[in-house]
């Protein structure tokens, strides 16, 4: 069969490719550029706790060692301290990592892929699509036709893909914009990221603003100053001065030694692409949808675009057309997208807006310097990963489904579990294969050896109700799980998010949830020609 075209060679169309190939299923990334990436140190991404497990199992690289897990959190208005948060097992560090090191990781993972073909100088002009199949042209030196069975456009905001297809791609041009600098120095907070908001220094006047810093590995850190509204041309000089101001205001002296790695100017856009799917073409990442305004981080979820896809067209590869599970990808996370979009849209004008009636509301101010943090650190309304409740694979009607502390639709807590060899592993490190994973909570297991209790109690009908499941499934065995009571079932689906919990063993609930995942039965080819159209 013909391998997954994916244009673009970013973070996400590699991610994408190396989470087919988990899968075996190959894939062509055309790269329009030469194949590696200039280093910016200005150019940082920032990746929640379970985004940045997905890297390191599929680049089998310990990224933390290239970026920087933040020790703690801290915002600032004007000379007070509003809110510290220090990380620890309960509340995990986002890792902060200079994106050309991630692409750099993803890259070289690709290179030792044998199911991965990395095109460069690769530039898409056409795409045609028929029931059976993509054909895709390139131009430049090495021009050629491909024949795939999907193509996923991965090609950034001015995506090729989205505009041969004609998909509208309305938004907010513009709706922020951040001068950005790398520099090595000494700052009072070790390891700290923080938030200024009208620093004492500036105190009037519309760039009085905020400036947020994050520190990297190396004593390098990264500083974003809000710019006014408008075009205000940042020169050298002015960048200077403002680093120069900052760094004096936070070490309360004069300017403290620095060293100017790299500049830049970051504008934020907010758009949604009106669809993410036609027939056998998709598009992910920052070619469906564009969003970063109060810290949250497009390229987050571009990476979780592509861990959905993956193993939805991994199933269709390998398996037959399963058209509503497909059809699921659009539905899921242009729904989390869009409700991450609306909720920035909404809180800007109250965080942004200054003077009027906010200015004396007893606590807005930290109310504002909440929403805030956690669009940074990615949690609440503005930052936590969405989940999948309202999914059209969510099973209905089971009579035993009971409730955990993972709401059904969201990522599962990575609790450690016992894997069929018998060995202790990360719930998380048996995600991306293809699998489904039931989870039993069966406290004391994990102080006897498998093969003492593999036969005993609830495992063998529950060993038999997985076997006659419609897609290959993993049984894994925890001796805990936030707000789960013994016997509890977990169904998880292969990107992480759990399915149902169900009180002990049900094989007929369990099948159906099973198959409801799967976007019930797979159709004929002439089915799925049909839908496709």
């Amino acid at each position: 069969m013909d391998p997954v075209i994916i244009v673009g060679a970013g973070p996400v169309g590699l991610t994408l490719a190396l989470a087919l190939a988990r899968q075996d299923v190959p894939s062509v990334v055309l790269d329009e550029g030469p194949g590696k990436d200039e280093p910016r140190p200005a150019r940082t991404v920032v990746l929640r706790e379970d985004t940045a497990a997905l890297m390191e199992r599929l680049t089998g690289v310990p990224l933390s060692e290239a970026g920087c897990h933040w020790a703690g959190w801290r915002s600032l208005r004007r000379k007070q301290v509003m809110r510290e948060v220090t990380f620890d097992d309960v509340e995990p560090a986002p890792l902060h990592i200079a994106q050309h090191e991630l692409t750099g990781a993803l890259r070289a993972a690709c290179a030792e892929e044998r199911l991965v073909k990395v095109s460069v100088d690769s530039r898409l002009d056409t795409v045609e699509q028929e029931p059976s199949g993509v054909t895709a042209h390139t131009r430049g030196p090495k021009g050629t036709w491909w024949r795939g069975s999907h193509l996923v456009g991965c090609d950034g905001p001015r995506s090729t893909v989205r505009k041969l297809l004609d998909i509208r791609f309305p938004g907010r041009t513009a709706v922020e914009r951040h001068a950005v600098a790398a520099l090595r120095t000494e700052l009072p907070w070790e390891d700290e990221a923080l938030l200024h908001r009208m620093p004492p220094w500036r105190t009037s006047g519309p760039s009085a603003g905020e400036v947020t810093g994050r520190p990297l590995p190396d004593g390098v850190w990264r500083l974003d100053w809000l710019l006014p509204p408008g075009k205000e041309l940042v020169t050298p000089e002015l960048l200077v001065a403002r680093i120069r101001e900052t760094l004096a205001g936070w070490t309360s002296g004069p300017t403290p030694p620095y060293e100017l790695l790299d500049t830049g100017v970051h504008t934020v856009h907010h758009r949604l692409a009106r669809r993410w799917r036609v027939g056998r073409v998709f598009l992910a990442g920052d070619a469906a949808h564009l969003l970063g305004a109060l810290g949250t981080q497009g390229l987050d979820e571009g990476l979780r675009d592509a861990d959905n896809l993956a193993w939805k067209l991994a199933l269709a590869w390998h398996h037959g057309p399963h058209e509503a599970l497909l059809d699921s990808y659009q539905t899921e996370r242009r729904a989390v997208v869009a409700a991450r979009l609306r909720a920035a849209d909404q809180a800007l004008p109250l965080v942004r807006g200054g003077g009027g009636l906010r200015a004396v509301v007893p606590g807005s101010a930290r109310g504002h310097d909440a929403l805030l943090t956690d669009g940074h650190l990615g949690r609440g309304t503005l930052g936590a990963p969405g989940a999948y409740a309202t999914s059209p694979l969510a099973p209905r009607h089971l009579e035993a489904e009971v409730p955990v502390n993972t709401e059904p639709g969201a990522p599962v807590s990575d609790v450690r579990v016992t894997a069929e060899d018998g060995s202790f592993v990360g719930l998380r490190d048996r995600l991306g294969r293809g699998a489904l994973l039931v989870v039993l909570i069966a406290p004391g297991t994990g102080v006897w050896e498998r093969r003492h209790w593999v036969g005993a109690g609830l495992m063998p009908r529950l060993a038999a109700a997985v076997t006659a499941l419609p897609h290959p499934a993993e049984l894994l065995v925890a001796e805990s799980y936030p707000g789960a009571a013994a016997h509890t079932v977990l169904l998880v689906r292969p990107d992480g998010h759990l399915v149902t919990a169900l009180n002990g063993v049900r094989p007929a609930d369990l099948y159906a949830a099973a198959e409801a995942t799967l976007g019930g039965p797979a159709k004929t080819e002439a089915e799925a020609g049909a839908g496709a159209r």
